[in-house]
């Protein structure tokens, strides 16, 4: 089963790669990386001609051979390429034995899998209430993000005051069985980092998430021998090998993996096994698409240390561009049957909603200075 064409979708802020065999057959993966879309499709453009007349089913051979086999690797744009590229493989290959592909990646080691649900507020009532109206809808996990209402002027101090007092009243509404994880989004120094911990450590939250950026694993080392919290990172990791010290040092509890980021499934499934000998659970990053979700799902399904998914419903124009079987009940994305990852793009529909430049916000201190966003 040879590689006959590649084809590449930049819609709106997302990439999709369509990867088609000589017997018809067909399997798509991601490659988005917001803000940088255009960046990836380019190095999608550098690779077909690499892809062109391989053998689709030697998937860890082309990876390896797109990581390894130059002399420039890894990064977030790279990576992302490769990713889109893994993942079609992976949804081809289920597709041309006629089994979901976490089938071929060992069976389902679970019967379902636990997601999470954003919630956002300005105010700490906002925030209950939209709490509130998640929970009733039967989700059991929430992820809260405090910092986003800060203001203009990022200000440390007045970040960690809000996070307590957004925190705060939220666990007072929804008690203590309720999961909260909190995201901090990189954006406090080590030791601000600690203070926020440890004054939110009474409010019990399920993990906190990127407390400081993800490069520096010495700086997680300061982190976790001053806190008792349970800590996520890595959805600005690229590699198993960033992951290493990280995993390897039990510097965090939560591997928080974006497929679309990491090379895909392929190198996704080798980082939970590196987390499993130390007993980290997988609470997986998504790019806010269905294919991402999907693959997400695929792998969660297949190991046994995932812990929760991130997932939001999709809509809107989404649901025109990609179709997919994703089911929710109680909480937890179902398992799926469909051969592959049980997703198909409208290749009409992803062409009405062209690429459209974006950017991360930029986001200054209150003396101008670059605060990370």
């Amino acid at each position: 089963m040879k590689i006959s064409a590649v084809k590449i979708f930049p819609v709106s802020d997302f990439v999709y790669v369509k990867i088609i065999t000589d017997q018809g057959l067909h399997g798509l993966g991601e490659a988005s990386l917001s803000g940088r879309s255009l960046a990836v499709v380019q190095a999608l453009e550098h690779l077909k001609p690499l892809l062109i007349g391989q053998d689709a089913t030697r998937i860890e051979h082309l990876w390896q051979d797109i990581f390894r086999g130059t002399f420039w690797r890894g990064g977030p744009v790279l990576q992302s390429a490769l990713a889109g590229i893994d993942i079609a493989l992976w949804d081809l290959a289920g597709k041309a034995l006629g089994v979901p592909t976490y089938r071929l990646l060992g069976g389902a080691a679970r019967d379902r899998v636990l997601v999470y649900r954003h919630v956002g507020g300005a105010t700490p009532e906002a925030l209950v209430d939209n709490a509130q109206r998640l929970l009733a809808e039967g989700w059991k996990v929430l992820r809260i993000c405090p910092g986003d209402n800060v203001g203009d002027g990022f200000n440390l101090s007045r970040a960690i005051r809000c996070g307590v007092e957004h925190f705060t009243a939220l666990r007072q509404s929804v008690g203590e069985e309720v999961e909260v994880i909190f995201e901090v989004h990189t954006r406090l120094t080590p030791i601000r980092a600690i203070e926020l911990c440890n004054a939110i450590a009474p409010l019990r939250p399920y993990f906190v998430e990127d407390p400081i950026r993800s490069e520096n694993p010495g700086s997680f080392a300061t982190l976790r021998a001053h806190t008792d919290v349970a800590i996520g990172t890595g959805e600005q990791l690229h590699t198993k090998w960033a992951f290493r010290e990280l995993i390897e040092q039990e510097l965090i509890d939560y591997l928080r993996i974006d497929l679309c980021h990491t090379g895909g499934i392929t190198e996704g499934k080798k980082i939970a096994a590196m987390g499993e000998v130390h007993y980290q659970e997988l609470a997986c990053h998504y790019t806010s698409s269905p294919v991402s979700t999907a693959a997400m799902l695929h792998l969660n399904l297949a190991v046994p240390n995932c812990a929760v998914q991130e997932y939001a419903p999709p809509g809107g124009f989404m649901n025109e561009v990609i179709q997919h079987g994703l089911k929710t009940e109680a909480g937890y994305l179902l398992c799926p049957e469909a051969p592959g990852l049980g997703i198909e793009i409208n290749e009409e529909a992803a062409a009405a909603y062209p690429h459209q430049p974006s950017e991360p916000p930029h986001w200054r201190r209150e003396d101008g200075s670059v605060q990370d966003w």
